[in-house]
């Protein structure tokens, strides 16, 4: 027994060195990687934008019951999210696999026999040994000690993994939530330019057949008539493509709901009234974004898995050290249990394959090239966020300076066209004028309509850029770095 304490306590031993080393590098977010750069935090160069934070559902702040209730349907019913939850799971399964090596191994074998042992000698003496039943049983514990931390790398570069699925799942939720903001914001623009063009129709119609009565009353000539009749089918002609867009937009809103594309919501195909947000944007910082965008984290995550990967390659330069204990039992059946048919053994199991060939080598310059294009592409992830927000901080200003522009064209074009249209109808004036007059009004309306169009999808692809609509409603994200880090220190 003092023999098998002494044997227990070196277990003991083992485990306790196992859990102070792991070899590779220990994981810190690189000083040199551009989220660690304060440069990268600061507040972005284009307005209309304030600093203040970017809410967590921030389609909320159109105020829109109708797109609140589409958003919750995608976010619990779209396709993309159900296959990345899978992703997910399957990354956490495999997470666990990994982490199961850190536990003893247990495992128990046996089963009954019948027949004799080979007696050939004793066949040739005339003798035959009696058939009986047999027994046998086994049982076995087998643990690994991790003197130099591949198992645990292994577990860190599991965890990593797992964290990218996870922040790969929030990105899909981000994408799902401004694709049915857009799709929703692209059916009601549509509405309102198929409206504008319906009333512009509906104007022309009254155009020619003010004109059909002056041809009558000897007041216009076959010219006039004909070119009313004219700018009546051009201005019919912008309808069906209008018509095809907007049943596109329902068709894409469906899916991405998770319904068929022929369940479009009823109440959103007669919508005329963009959803826009009003005022000055909440758009955060720099700082905020890295914390914030998916992808960021998503990147870093999968650098911190290469790194943790450095030390499970490198740890194969060491010997690998198993400790077991097995016991078994076997003999006939009359003698089950007896003391005589035990037998057991405890000792360690050093396997080492020496490195001579540099394929060991290989695989730890393999890990390092791979941690070095994971880090490349953290920077490079970085780098789009800022692009795409600061594009699409752009991109919506310009067009605030362009609608307010052609909001003013468009209050001229009705005023000249007004005025046109009573000296035509008073005779003082050719049709020709008053055409031109109300085909300018036309354009505008029209240019103006798709103008609110545009600044509406402007908004949700900023929203979009800045990353946001994964969060639980009591998320506060972390200040400081977007994940907290990573420098490669070689131990």
């Amino acid at each position: 027994m003092t023999r098998f304490a002494f044997r227990l306590a070196s277990l003991a031993v083992a485990a306790g060195l196992a859990a102070c080393a792991a070899v590779g590098p220990d994981y810190k977010q690189p000083p040199e990687a551009l989220a660690s750069q304060s440069a990268a935090g600061k507040p972005f160069a284009e307005a209309p934008a304030n600093t203040a934070p970017l809410p967590a559902h921030w389609w909320r702040l159109y105020h829109d019951p109708l797109l609140d209730k589409l958003v919750e349907q995608a976010l619990a019913h779209n396709t993309d999210l159900r296959q990345a939850v899978a992703n997910l799971e399957r990354e956490r399964a495999i997470d666990d696999e990994v982490a199961g090596g850190k536990y003893p191994t247990i495992g128990v074998n046996g089963g009954p026999s019948f027949g004799h042992q080979s007696g050939i000698q004793l066949l040739q003496r005339g003798y035959e040994p009696p058939s009986t039943f047999n027994y046998g049983l086994g049982a076995s514990l087998s643990y690994q000690v991790d003197l130099f931390g591949q198992l645990r790398r292994a577990i860190e570069a599991s965890a990593a993994n797992t964290e990218a699925a996870e922040a790969a799942l929030d990105l899909v939720r981000v994408n799902v939530a401004a694709g049915t903001a857009r799709a929703y914001a692209e059916a009601c623009s549509t509405g309102l330019r198929l409206e504008i063009a319906q009333k512009s129709v509906d104007l022309q119609k009254d155009a020619v057949n003010v004109t059909e009565r002056l041809q009558k009353a000897g007041r216009a000539g076959a010219i006039d008539a004909g070119r009313a009749r004219a700018q009546l089918q051009s201005l019919n002609a912008a309808l069906p493509p209008l018509q095809a867009s907007r049943q596109a937009a329902l068709y894409r809103l469906a899916t991405l709901t998770g319904a068929l594309p022929q369940d479009f919501p009823r109440e959103v195909a007669g919508c005329t009234t963009p959803p826009r947000v009003a005022g000055v944007l909440p758009v955060g910082d720099g700082a905020q974004l890295l914390r914030r965008r998916p992808d960021i984290r998503q990147a870093e995550r999968t650098l911190a898995a290469s790194t943790a990967r450095i030390g499970v390659a490198t740890a194969d330069l060491y010997p690998h050290v198993s400790i077991g204990l097995s016991a078994m039992s076997a003999s006939t059946a009359a003698d089950f249990g007896r003391k005589d048919s035990m037998s057991y053994s405890l000792g360690p199991l050093i396997s080492w394959t020496i490195p001579n060939t540099g394929v060991v080598q290989a695989r730890i310059a393999q890990a390092e090239a791979g941690t070095r294009g994971a880090l490349a592409k953290f920077d490079g992830t970085v780098l789009t966020a800022l692009r795409e927000t600061e594009t699409a901080l752009g991109n919506y200003a310009r067009e605030l300076d362009r609608r307010a522009a052609l909001e003013a064209s468009r209050d001229q074009s009705a005023i000249v066209a007004r005025q046109a249209r009573q000296l035509y109808q008073n005779g003082r004036t050719g049709y020709l004028d008053s055409l031109d007059a109300e085909r300018a009004l036309a354009a505008s309306e029209s240019a103006l309509a798709a103008s609110e169009a545009q600044l509406s999808d402007d908004q949700v692809m900023l929203f979009m850029a800045l990353g946001g609509g994964w969060e639980p409603e009591d998320t506060n994200l972390a200040q400081g770095n977007p994940t907290g880090g990573a420098t490669t220190t070689k131990q």
